[in-house]
């Protein structure tokens, strides 16, 4: 018998290495680097971890800490350590889940007595974290029958609900039916599926986030437990990069910059997720959506209004009482016992409107659109400013057209949707293909196929990186979803474009063909801003506040030296508006500085200071927003600039 065993690598190639193996050897043998960056291996498609021996035959490769799989790992592993560090300070806490997330990981705990956690807790617990990383635990897997596993977590409630199966959680799955643990001795151990680093010394460049609520299992009838979050990195530089992110992206956060610019509000008595615009925010929208119309008045569409509620019988035959329920408020009863509900969506009126007389295939393609205000219960947990709001107006688009159609038809509404968000100054895209439910779903695999490949179809055409999102369509058909980079290279949802080959059915759509039969049409979804609200919300974030000209609240303010300067300065803005721009002026009732200070505060466009040379030679002094100062420059000028701005959406 051999004392070797043969290993096939990532390239084909193979190398051998002495009976008894680990992956970890694996790593060694190729070369220290890698030893030393190795978080997990993958061996004959199954992650494992660096101590799994490995078989004669085996396929395997190395999983680096830079790796997004790796990055997955460490956050794995640091949320065990968060675990053992608080039931290691709070005697009688019980944990829950504790999954990574994006950039991070977080776990849920119960606290004696409902107690909660504090700053100065996590300051306790990012300690004892250290401590724990510094005694270079290893990980320690094992697996063990349920009944042995019930005894040994018997004082943590929420662990022997998972091994009942009464609960779930994505970390704890095991291939053999047994419990699978992962101890860190000499005395925390949890469920866990696994893989992790090879011990508690391989981690360290984290943070403790924050402290939210969370119910178990998301169900609002369980027991609210505390949920820490974190985030973890390969490396020290990789953590501070990340938390210069976060600072940045602080900075950009709507809801302040909604308050501090005066765009928009929460207010308490009308309810959580249910904005109102301010006259500044209100000036913003009206531009955004006055662009928007006219740009699908260019495009061929046909405006149409719904109203705000329906009967019950509408959302029953287009299937959301079916499938989306759960999102929607609940009824209002109404006419002797009739269900009405807010509507959560905007299709079922659209193809009551284009079914309200025979089409013929020379009506066809009819391109219906509306701004229509839509109410989606969302719970209190996930609901975020303008982001994940209760009410909103979609910027809703249908279009009805033959099968034959379907692709210009889509290949034209993704150049649209594409052409008009460059304008709004987004143009870092790519496109996600979402498909088919496993569950919530209707229609057949050969609809769904037929649909998904032509939306495919469609994307790559246009020569964008496409990524599939796997399952995550609407239960009426798949879409393609154009997310885009803002500023700071964060990551958002745009527009959406579905095809969909079932309501039509559902709703019993015909026309009469070329050939004189009637003839099924499609229907295409689409929306460019997702919602307004949202849309508005990425526009302050992608732009810090500071919207270009042409969608900011005020462009210009002038502000006299000195109160003898007031006149012109109001004979100037008043020209201004006279000429469809959005400009004031402020008297010198203040300070020059101190009101220069406020309108850059206020992230003014243009800021014209005028005094004794400006009135005398009719000009003004320019303060653009991030530029040098220009003295004297002609009023004519100034407005042939700003014109220019407007025009080119700078």
């Amino acid at each position: 018998m051999s004392d070797l065993i043969s290993i096939t690598l990532p390239d084909g190639s193979q190398r051998e290495l002495p009976v008894g193996s680990t992956a970890g050897d694996l790593a060694a043998s190729i070369g220290s680097r890698l030893a030393k960056a190795a978080v997990i291996a993958e061996v004959n498609g199954t992650e494992r971890d660096l101590v799994w021996p490995l078989a004669d035959g085996d396929v395997a490769s190395i999983v680096t800490e830079t790796e997004e799989r790796g990055l997955y790992t460490i956050r794995h592993s640091t949320a065990h350590v968060l675990a053992q560090a608080v039931l290691d300070l709070f005697p009688g806490a019980t944990f829950a889940i504790g999954p990574p997330v994006e950039n991070g990981f977080y776990y849920d705990f119960e606290l004696p007595d409902g107690g909660t956690f504090s700053s100065e807790d996590l300051d306790r617990i990012d300690a004892r974290m250290r401590e724990i990383i510094a005694e270079k635990q290893p990980f320690i897997r094992d697996e063990i029958p349920e009944g042995d596993a019930l005894v040994l977590f018997k004082d943590h409630k929420y662990k022997c609900e998972i091994i009942k199966g009464a609960a779930e959680d994505p970390m704890s799955a095991t291939e053999t039916g047994l419990v699978r643990t992962y101890e860190n001795p000499p005395r925390f151990i949890d469920l866990c599926r696994g893989p992790h680093v090879p011990h508690t010394g391989r981690l360290g460049h984290f943070k403790l986030m924050r402290v939210a609520g969370a119910y178990w299992r998301g169900d609002e009838k369980n027991p609210m437990l505390q949920r820490i979050y974190g985030t973890a990195w390969a490396s020290k530089k990789d953590l501070q990069d990340h938390l210069t992110f976060l600072e940045e992206a602080e900075k950009r956060d709507h809801r302040k910059l909604g308050a501090e610019l005066d765009l928009f509000s929460f207010p308490e008595e009308i309810g959580s997720g249910l904005a109102v615009f301010h006259p500044k925010g209100g000036i913003v929208r009206r531009i955004m959506e006055d662009y928007s119309r006219q740009r699908h008045e260019q495009a061929g569409y046909d405006f149409v209004y719904s109203p705000h509620i329906t009967k019950a019988n509408l959302f029953e035959k287009s299937g959301h009482l079916d499938w989306y329920a759960d999102g929607m408020y609940p009824p209002m009863e109404l006419d002797g016992g009739v269900d009405y509900y807010l509507k959560p969506m905007n299709c079922p009126f659209h193809i009551l409107i284009h079914d309200s007389g025979q089409k013929s295939y020379r009506d066809l393609p009819q391109r219906l659109f509306e701004f229509g205000t839509v109410y989606r219960y969302e719970k209190s947990g996930v609901v975020q400013g303008l982001t994940r709001a209760r009410g909103f107006a979609q910027d809703d688009a249908h279009i009805f057209c033959t099968r034959e159609q379907a692709p210009g038809e889509l290949a034209r509404a993704l150049d649209f949707v594409l052409d008009l968000l460059r304008d709004y100054g987004l143009d870092d895209f790519y496109v996600e293909l979402s498909t088919k439910p496993e569950t919530k779903a209707v229609g057949t695999d050969e609809e769904w196929d037929e649909a998904i490949e032509v939306l495919r179809t469609v994307a790559l055409d246009k020569g964008m990186d496409l990524v599939m999102d796997e399952g995550g369509g609407a239960f009426y058909g798949p879409k393609i979803s154009v997310q885009a980079r803002d500023a700071i290279g964060r990551t958002w949802q745009m527009s959406t474009i579905q095809l969909d080959f079932q309501l039509p059915q559902r709703f019993d759509l015909t026309y009469v063909g070329a050939d004189g039969e009637r003839h099924r049409p499609v229907m295409i979804h689409r929306a460019l801003f997702g919602s307004v609200e949202r849309f508005f919300a990425i526009l302050v974030e992608h732009y810090a506040g500071a919207f270009p000209a042409w969608l900011a609240p005020v462009q210009v303010r002038l502000l006299p030296v000195r109160d003898d300067h007031d006149i012109y300065a109001s004979r100037l803005a008043d020209r201004l508006r006279a000429e469809g721009f959005r400009a004031d002026w402020v008297g010198a009732d203040e300070p020059l500085g101190a009101r220069i200070r406020k309108a850059k505060m206020e992230k003014l466009p243009y800021v014209l200071v005028v005094g004794d040379d400006d009135v005398e030679h009719g000009t003004v002094g320019v303060n653009p927003r991030g530029g040098e100062v220009e003295r004297g420059v002609r009023v004519e000028d100034f407005v042939d600039r700003l014109a220019a701005d407007v025009t080119s959406h700078i």
